[in-house]
């Protein structure tokens, strides 16, 4: 129905679309690779764009989020589509304030928290905040050291990892248990899914809008209310004190090189007008679980069913171009 729309809308723009359009940059377009699915797909989407609407090539570099900054400090990197602020406040803050950086358009926002099933939450009803968790070690054993309890932190390497170590930290479960930093995403996810599916008690950090924690019935354990400055020194990898408090909403924003900037202002105004409202950008992430569908499939069928979204980002002729190519 979708393509069927998209060729009776592009037919009164038929020269525009024929035209072939000319990268402002003779390279190909840089995009941060981050390998979890919200950003997977969102790159997709921007790629698809720049590629059909914008004539330019483009490539992803799969990278982490504190080395992506890194990247993009450098130049080596063009675009990192999805920043998640809170967890890299303070290198972000040193990043921009350097002016090799920039924050151009916000995407949504998102959310974190340390979680348990709900079938874990009724077995234990008792624990209720991560305070709590010293006290019920033994429902969480760690395989690899079943005198503690295991707690599956953020993936090594994400920006995640700094504020959940020092949550932990804060909360002194050294004693009781151990931070489980999977090797990816897919590992966190996978093996999350495995235990919810076998109804084992787990807890764990994780994000949203994902696929994963739409997709189970999950409850946020309770930290002290949000400090801004407790929580400053928590995404700091050199806190030296750091002090429990709860995750507050993720601003997630798109980030560029001040370079590419300075490049390509016509794909800079694009991709600072990207932005998908949350409830959209959680049917998507169900999409993606219920299909299993790879993230250019599921970028596709977003811009199919949400061209009211995709198009207020583009001039009229960038857009006929792209409805044309879907």
């Amino acid at each position: 129905m979708a393509t069927a729309l998209f060729g009776i809308s592009s037919t009164g723009n038929t020269a525009q679309a024929a035209e072939t359009p000319k990268c402002e940059i003779d390279r190909p377009v840089k995009f941060g690779g981050m390998n979890w699915e919200s950003n997977l797909v969102l790159v997709e989407v921007e790629r698809f764009i720049a590629e059909k609407g914008y004539g330019c090539k483009t490539e992803v570099l799969s990278v982490e989020t504190l080395p992506a900054l890194a990247a993009l400090e450098r130049g080596d990197l063009d675009i990192n589509t999805e920043v998640w602020l809170n967890s890299v406040a303070e290198p972000w803050a040193k990043a921009e304030a350097s002016g090799k950086v920039k924050r151009i358009g916000d995407l949504y926002m998102g959310g974190e928290a340390w979680f348990i099933p709900r079938y874990t939450a009724e077995r234990l009803p008792e624990l209720k905040s991560a305070a709590d968790l010293p006290k019920f070690k033994d429902e969480f054993k760690d395989p690899e050291e079943p005198s503690k309890g295991r707690l599956y932190g953020c993936p090594a390497g994400w920006g995640c990892e700094v504020v959940s170590g020092n949550l932990f930290k804060a909360l002194n479960l050294d004693d009781t248990f151990t931070l489980f930093s999977p090797g990816t995403g897919a590992t966190q996810k996978a093996a999350l899914t495995s235990a919810y599916q076998r109804k084992e008690n787990m807890v764990f950090y994780y994000w949203y809008p994902t696929p994963l924690a739409g997709s189970m019935d999950l409850v946020k354990l309770d930290f002290p209310p949000y400090d801004k400055t407790k929580f400053d020194c928590l995404t700091d990898p050199d806190c030296e004190n750091p002090v429990p408090s709860a995750y507050p909403d993720n601003p997630v924003f798109t980030a560029v090189s001040t370079k590419f900037t300075q490049e390509a202002p016509k794909l800079t105004e694009f991709l600072s007008k990207v932005a998908v409202p949350l409830p959209v950008m959680d049917k998507v992430m169900a999409h993606m679980e219920e299909t299993e569908d790879e993230p250019n499939d599921v970028a596709k069928w977003f811009m199919e069913n949400n061209d009211q979204i995709w198009s207020q980002w583009l001039p009229a002729d960038v857009a006929s171009r792209v409805k044309a190519a879907l």
